[in-house]
């Protein structure tokens, strides 16, 4: 938590205060997201009630998320298809935790606390929800 007070305040700093929560999420999908994987968010959407989904179209950490199918085939029997679909989405989801808890983390720390979800429907693509908790 002390890393993401630390970056927000440095990216911050220099910045005069957020006035609305879309503020704070333009400043999410343009610098926040930036610095931490090199490019800007492709789409961000709102309700104008609060929530938000922002688009990645080529999550890097999901373009190259391959699974060995000998050790998956273990798990699964011969007519049972899904299971390996399902851990792959199991897989997929674990990866995605962690940016979900960045920007839970750097909107938080901007004052706004919030919910935040990802969507996986569209690999490489995701969508990361957010809902302000106010």
């Amino acid at each position: 938590r002390y890393i993401q007070s630390a970056d927000n305040l440095k990216y911050t700093m220099e910045r005069p205060r957020f006035t609305d929560h879309l503020e704070a999420i333009k400043f999410i999908c343009k610098d926040f997201w930036s610095e931490l994987f090199k490019k800007q968010i492709d789409n961000l959407k709102t309700n104008h009630r609060g929530t938000f989904v922002l688009q990645d179209n080529h999550f890097r950490w999901l373009t190259r998320v391959s699974l060995d199918p000998a050790v998956e085939s273990t798990d699964a029997t011969e007519n049972d298809s899904g299971s390996l679909g399902d851990s792959a989405a199991q897989t997929t989801s674990m990866l995605l935790y962690f940016p979900c808890g960045l920007i839970r983390g750097a909107l938080t720390n901007l004052g706004i606390p919030c919910a935040v979800s990802a969507d996986m429907s569209n690999l490489p693509a995701c969508e990361r929800l957010h809902d302000p908790l106010d």
